[in-house]
């Protein structure tokens, strides 16, 4: 009997996978941003992407313009920045390792602080109009980042704290 349920169930899912839909290829996505309009956006050929990945010059698109980081980290803003980061961005990264998200870790060795600022404060924009940021949407099979509304202060915190990781 249990011989006859292992061969049924294994019939059963063997028909489930042929059944898939044949899936149609298109150049073009729709992305759905929050209480923003639809917007649609090319997508990007994996094989030959020509975005620098690692920019440092590029400040990202946002309020934050100019920020010179202090040698010394603060770690009094640290620890603030790691409690909002656990309470509003672990759902999605994880400090040390890919997620659903990008991991933070390293981060500003590959972009400038002002973008990763801006990233956190105005994810919407970014992703539609800032190529690193349209790329990381692709490479993270097109989850965007949710605006959580946070203050410069507490964006700020939050890069702090990505400083001390390590």
């Amino acid at each position: 009997m249990k011989n006859v349920i292992k061969s049924l169930f294994l019939f059963g899912f063997a028909l489930l996978i042929s059944c898939g839909g044949k899936e149609d290829k298109k150049d073009k996505e729709e992305i759905q941003l929050g209480n923003y309009e639809k917007k649609e956006v090319q997508k990007a050929k994996p094989a030959s992407s020509e975005v620098n990945m690692i920019d440092m010059d590029n400040k990202g698109i946002g309020p934050v313009k100019n920020l010179e980081l202090p040698d010394e980290i603060d770690q009094a803003m640290a620890a603030k920045g790691k409690v909002i980061f656990d309470s509003k961005c672990l759902a999605c990264h994880k400090p040390t390792k890919k997620f659903i998200g990008p991991a933070p870790i390293g981060v500003l060795e590959r972009r400038s602080p002002e973008w990763v600022m801006n990233m956190i404060l105005n994810p919407n924009e970014m992703v539609i109009k800032d190529p690193i940021a349209k790329q990381l949407l692709i490479d993270h099979n097109g989850s965007p980042m949710a605006n959580q509304g946070l203050t410069e202060e507490e964006a700020r915190q939050i890069l702090e704290y990505f400083r001390t990781l390590k």
